[in-house]
């Protein structure tokens, strides 16, 4: 199968920086998306500008890869924090959010080859589109230039960003050893969790902070904002996995029972099912291959638990924690939106 960059379909950054807002979006916050969009068409440059492998078919792959169309979240939060604590220009973090997206899109990337995906977003995975050894370079290749880009930073962003990747690529091994198990318990899934999406946000809005010259207490409530920001996205994301659109999140559902990943609310629903559906639960779960009606057993089971609304609430609550780091703040129209990605990321559709 022959797959180019432009097979990609471009989102257009304002449809990237409104959509990411999530519900009821204050009328007064519509002034900000302008200058927003701009920050992101300046990380998107530099983004693109870092990919200049002399072999065509790299480049190809790479960009393919960062030209998805997607949520770009982690720089847009970096934009927002960034005006939250004074900035008036994107610029002193430009390479820096364009790294963090680069780590990003290379984990994906990692991801969609160790899962043997066939879609990402609605259209081929690297891996389906250029084949699996170009799909594994390319996530290198990502994180090579994300390492140059922020080698122009101060040693202690760097090593932050080293500790991230470290994390994720501890959480992956973390979660590879968990498949198919559901005793593994809810502490184990929050630590998986934490080390594959919310330690890289967190890294991500610290470093922000520190770029823009803010004392300690800041500094540490933007990563701790970035934190709890990544798991409510991430618990959002395991409830949408079952029963989200498959159309507006541009992949099929069921991808983590498919693949054994034990979630909050798979684990939630296996705790509070007794007797023979506690069985049935577990035999279904542990099975490599499920068939359709296996899948939606699984879901029907968990239905009945009550599961899926204590998954939401939890994502609302790690929502709240978010907004609640950002109380030392200066107050604003950015820390307002910030406040509205953070309930954003536990309420989104897709």
């Amino acid at each position: 199968m022959t797959t180019t960059p432009s097979d990609a379909v471009e989102v257009p950054l304002e449809a990237v920086v409104t959509r990411t807002f999530g519900t009821g979006v204050p009328e007064s916050l519509s002034v900000l998306v302008p200058a927003l969009t701009a920050d992101l068409a300046e990380i998107d440059f530099v983004l693109d500008r870092a990919l200049t492998s002399t072999y065509p078919r790299l480049r190809e792959a790479a960009t393919y890869a960062c030209r998805s169309g997607g949520k770009r979240v982690r720089p847009l939060l970096m934009a927002v924090a960034h005006r939250a604590v004074g900035g008036t220009t994107a610029r002193p973090i430009l390479a820096l959010a364009a790294a963090f997206q680069l780590i990003h899109t290379a984990t994906l990337v990692h991801d969609d080859v160790i899962d043997h995906a066939e879609q990402r977003r609605g259209r081929p995975s690297v891996a389906r589109a250029f084949g699996l050894p170009a799909a594994i370079v390319a996530g290198d290749y990502l994180f090579v230039r994300a390492f140059e880009l922020a080698a122009e930073y101060p040693r202690s962003i760097i090593l932050r960003c080293g500790e991230a990747c470290a994390d994720l690529a501890e959480g992956e091994i973390l979660q590879e050893t968990s498949r198919f198990d559901l005793t593994t318990g809810v502490e184990r899934y929050f630590r998986v969790i934490e080390m594959k999406t919310a330690a890289i946000v967190s890294a991500a809005l610290a470093s922000v902070g520190e770029i823009a010259g803010m004392k300690p207490s800041i500094v540490d409530a933007l990563g701790e904002y970035g934190k709890a920001v990544g798991v409510a996205f991430q618990l959002r994301d395991d409830l949408l996995d079952m029963y989200g659109d498959p159309d507006l999140l541009g992949k099929p559902l069921f991808a983590d029972l498919r693949e054994g990943n034990p979630t909050l609310v798979t684990l939630d629903a296996y705790a509070q099912l007794t007797g023979e559906e506690k069985r049935e639960f577990e035999h279904l779960f542990a099975l490599r291959r499920k068939q359709p009606h296996d899948l939606l057993r699984l879901r029907q089971l968990t239905d009945a638990t009550g599961a899926p609304s204590r998954t939401g609430a939890a994502a609302t609550a790690w929502a709240s924690r978010a907004v609640n780091a950002l109380a030392v703040l200066p107050p604003g129209p950015h820390h307002t939106l910030l406040e509205v990605l953070a309930r954003g990321a536990a309420e989104r559709s897709y």
